[in-house]
């Protein structure tokens, strides 16, 4: 992948570890968001690529510190508001809506847009110094890059409430009593264990992999009985791969799978 200004990637053992790196605080400007659009394009097409690995550079003690405020400031109509807030919700739906398995390792501080980002990923693991808010209502505004309608999805319509209203900060240990993560690890262990999570994924075939990420994305946004009929179809499709031959036969010879990801 080229370099860019603000966003590193390194790719081994088919995963690509994507740090953002953007001192201070890893503010999200608009280079950083369209750096993160044009890494994740490049990682889905990548057939090296089988998982992701999303997190902050640790040296500042911030994941992401939400959006630029200097570039905020600069809004002068509705209209930009509003082109700001959609191009946050493209990026964030593009990282969502990815056939790879993305996993979000927070570092640190996680407010704001680097909530909504994380929030975005398809799992997310917190170092036990991690704080999460949104505390978009202190500045006057609310969240615009998805944090009302992911947040309430994620921890339910009365504690999202909460959150937002308030924008109180909230611990990694509470952050995962409410469901808003996956795991807190240890501060030092999170990157081994992030990327140790990645590598078993990776161990499966990339087909049923992007499938079962399609049919789960499909079924937040459909009725029951949608979800289960798209279930169905994607269950059709997977089941003429090679991989899933290769995984019968091998648990029938009682043996780990080869898969070949086609």
């Amino acid at each position: 992948m080229a370099e860019r200004e603000f966003i590193r990637v390194k790719i081994e053992e088919h995963i690509a570890l994507v740090t953002i790196d953007r001192p201070p605080v890893n503010a999200l400007n608009f280079k950083t968001m369209q750096e993160l659009a044009e890494v994740f394009t490049e990682a889905g097409k990548n057939p090296e690529v089988k998982a992701i690995v999303l997190t902050g550079e640790g040296k500042n003690m911030t994941f992401v510190a939400g959006a630029d405020l200097k570039e905020m400031s600069q809004i002068s109509s509705p209209e930009q508001a509003v082109e700001l807030a959609r191009k946050g919700q493209t990026v964030f739906n593009l990282v969502e809506r990815m056939k790879k398995p993305v996993i979000c390792a927070v570092n640190s501080v996680c407010v704001g847009g680097g909530n909504e980002l994380a929030m975005a990923c398809h799992i997310r693991i917190a170092s036990d110094r991690a704080r999460f808010g949104q505390p978009e209502i202190s500045l006057g505004i609310i969240p615009g890059f998805g944090g009302t309608q992911r947040l309430t999805r994620l921890v339910g319509a009365s504690k999202s409430r909460e959150l937002i209203l308030t924008g109180d900060m909230i611990t990694a240990q509470e952050a995962y009593r409410i469901g808003l993560v996956d795991r807190v690890v240890p501060d030092g262990e999170l990157l081994r264990q992030a990327l140790g999570l990645a590598k078993k994924i990776a161990s499966k075939g990339g087909p049923s992999l992007a499938y079962a990420l399609e049919a789960i994305e499909y079924g937040l946004e459909h009725t029951l009985d949608e979800g289960l009929e798209q279930e169905a179809r994607l269950f059709g499709k997977v089941a003429q791969t090679e991989d899933m031959k290769e995984g019968v036969r091998a648990f029938l010879e009682k043996r780990q799978p080869k898969f070949q990801d086609r």
